[in-house]
């Protein structure tokens, strides 16, 4: 019968070894970044969203808001959270119904560049224009009784609030709307209305689709 010497006998090297090890820790590695990425997708923070469309210069209320719970991961920061809403917070851009609140679109009341005012239109104005609408009101001076000048843009971009139509008769269609203005237009449509100019609100290219 054959001896085998133990000599002669082959041994695993240990490099071999060495790369299953490394595999083991590959496969761990792998399942605990799988792990890591899952666990960040579910961690929520809760954060404000509109209750209705806010827009520029509204002061914010409870009512204006609900805290919803959402997975935002790295950009959380970025949004208005239950802690950060304080009294006297208004939005500085339009907010619609339903979107979170972005920490860069609301500020402080002192700092409002803009003011509300009521212009009654003297056309009707699209269906599709509603609070948050951008518009643009144009002013035809009067000239003489029953005669205008050629209108031009009074306001350039101005944020909807409200819409009254008026389908009667005696309103002849037109509409009364509630804008938010830049402050700097003010004199001039102030000024406007007083002259009785002929207005009339137009939405700008996009807007209500």
């Amino acid at each position: 019968m054959a001896v085998i010497d133990p000599a002669r006998t082959p041994r695993r090297a240990f490099w071999g070894d060495a790369r299953f090890f490394l595999g083991i820790l590959l496969i761990v590695a792998s399942v605990a970044g799988v792990w890591l990425v899952v666990a960040a997708a579910r961690q929520t923070v809760p954060v404000y969203a509109a209750v209705n469309t806010l827009v520029p210069g509204q002061p914010i209320a409870s009512a204006d808001v609900t805290v919803v719970d959402v997975a935002l991961g790295t950009v959380a920061d970025t949004y208005l959270t239950a802690d950060d809403l304080e009294p006297g917070t208004i939005a500085t851009r339009t907010v619609e119904a339903g979107e979170l609140l972005p920490a860069a679109s609301v500020g402080a009341a002192e700092s409002a560049r803009t003011t509300s005012v009521v212009v009654r239109s003297t056309v009707d104005v699209p269906g599709s224009v509603a609070a948050g609408t951008v518009v643009e009101v144009w002013a035809a001076p009067l000239l003489e009784q029953g005669e205008y000048d050629v209108p031009r843009i009074l306001v350039a971009d101005a944020t909807v609030v409200s819409v009254t139509r008026d389908d009667s008769m005696i309103g002849g269609g037109a509409a009364a709307l509630e804008l938010v203005i830049p402050r700097a237009d003010v004199a001039a449509t102030l000024a406007a209305m007083a002259d009785d100019a002929a207005l009339s609100v137009v939405p700008t290219a996009g807007a209500g689709s």
